[in-house]
């Protein structure tokens, strides 16, 4: 074990109060700061705001796990729950001011910059604190000894993230399952040598990694391991396979792990809803003109309808129609559809245009509006595509799982247009699947401003 990790740990009590007064300080420097800012009086009620402030952040921060250790958690996941606690503790705010009649007494410029601002600064004060305890990790500093027990899978993908991850200070004092060939290529050492090392000390943290069917050598381990005080952890086969937003849950008291999971659910519908319902109609209204112009040249340039509508697969891989510019002489929406091609003889001279721009697209923020489509998301493929495709590419359905969107991860990563090879549609299928793990309003606002300033980029878009 190395003489210089024990250093956090040893006096992590001591810099877990450090943490919070630093929290509480940047609380009260930014409203300091604010108020004298805006030419306002410093009265009682700020200091009475920073002091209610404070408290509130410190318990929603203790509910939410804030203070825990940043080992191995990453720094978006901890900037989204600061702004969570920080949204709490101006909602606890709020109230009390309305309660007691107090808010009259604040400028409210002053306390909008504060309360914006504050956020900010809290993730900007952890940024430099980590980079500076990584800085050290990387060194060798403040490291902690892990070992794997297990050669599997799982435990390969374990190794390779750790050794991959030097900032996590994680040192592997090594792999142990019987003495056998490992799918690392190492060699595992007897499991009774480690257990020899853990009634010294010499290992921190313990990560099994058997599958689930080896159950009783998992209790047996654990059995063992509870005659001391090392940390264990169990790495579960199933978080090595094609996860889909899994998430911990319970049925009762039964916890559950959901393995295929839509990231949009409660206060996340609502959120994605009104980003559709507002920017969708700020863009229909801009585009408008737009729309009619096209209609008109497409009325003009070749016999058909301006705009129609194709069935597609929406949420929960239900059938919806969405609305298109007409940009071929046919209207193909039967069980055999054929992609469209280089110099496909189907296509208009202006639909060519249409589709390489993504033109044609643009009547489908009707769809947003409707319900049935959102501005993002995964886009939406014909019928007899989706039936061909679901039988060759494992977990293609799973793109149903949200809304299909006018634009996507995909799109703006150059994966549109034909996909002539299982390949190429199994490719943009991981995008939109990635999408769907690390959905956020920000990853959407993201993607549109990727959309709109790059566009939708591709080779294949005939």
């Amino acid at each position: 074990m190395h003489n210089q990790n024990g250093l956090i740990r040893q006096y992590s009590w001591e810099l877990g109060i450090v943490h919070r007064l630093i929290d509480a300080s940047v609380i009260a420097l930014i409203l300091w700061l604010a108020v004298i800012g805006y030419g306002a009086n410093l009265v009682v009620h700020y200091q009475i705001s920073a002091f209610i402030s404070i408290i509130s952040f410190w318990m929603v921060a203790e509910w939410h796990a804030l203070y825990k250790s940043w080992r191995v958690d990453s720094l978006w996941r901890e900037a989204r729950t600061i702004f969570i606690v920080w949204m709490l503790t101006c909602a606890v705010l709020l109230v009390v001011g309305f309660l007691s009649k107090s808010t009259d007494e604040l400028s409210r410029v002053s306390t909008l910059v504060w309360a914006v601002t504050t956020p900010l600064m809290l993730i900007g004060v952890r940024t430099i604190i980590r980079r500076a305890i990584r800085h050290f990790r990387k060194q060798g500093f403040n490291s902690r000894s892990v070992a794997i027990i297990g050669c599997g899978k799982q435990a390969t993908k374990l190794l390779d993230v750790i050794s991959k991850s030097p900032w996590m200070g994680l040192h592997v004092e090594g792999v142990y399952d019987n003495s056998r060939a490992c799918e690392s290529g190492m060699v595992s050492e007897n499991i009774d040598i480690l257990m020899s090392k853990v009634r010294e000390r010499k290992i921190d943290n313990i990560y099994i990694a058997y599958p689930m069917q080896e159950e009783v050598r998992i209790r047996n381990l654990l059995e063992r391991l509870a005659d001391s005080t090392v940390s264990v952890s169990v790495v579960p086969d199933y978080f090595v396979t094609d996860l889909l937003h899994s998430r911990w849950m319970s049925l009762g008291d039964i916890p559950l792990v959901s393995v295929f999971e839509s990231p949009i659910f409660g206060a996340s519908v609502i959120v994605k809803r009104m980003e559709d319902i507002v920017l969708g109609s700020l863009i229909l209204l801009l585009i408008s003109p737009l729309l009619v112009l096209i209609g008109l040249a497409v009325k003009i340039s070749s016999a058909g309808p301006a705009i129609f509508k194709q069935r597609r697969y929406g949420l929960n891989g239900l059938v919806i129609e969405v609305w298109k510019f007409r940009s071929m002489h046919v209207l193909e929406d039967g069980g055999h559809v054929p992609q469209a091609q280089k110099n496909d003889p189907r296509v208009t001279p202006l639909g060519a245009f249409l589709r390489r721009t993504s033109l044609d697209e643009l009547p489908q923020f009707i769809n947003v509006l409707q319900g049935q489509m959102s501005i993002v998301g995964p886009r939406p493929h014909a019928v007899a595509h989706n039936e061909q495709y679901r039988k060759l590419i494992h977990g293609y359905m799973l793109r149903h799982k949200v809304k299909p969107g006018i634009t996507g991860w995909a799109q703006v990563n150059g994966w549109r247009g034909e996909t002539d090879t299982t390949e190429k549609m199994e490719r943009r299928v991981q995008y939109d699947l990635e999408y769907i793990n690390n959905w956020s309003l920000w990853f959407d606002l993201k993607i549109i401003w990727m959309t709109i300033f790059g566009g939708m980029r591709g080779k294949n878009a005939y």
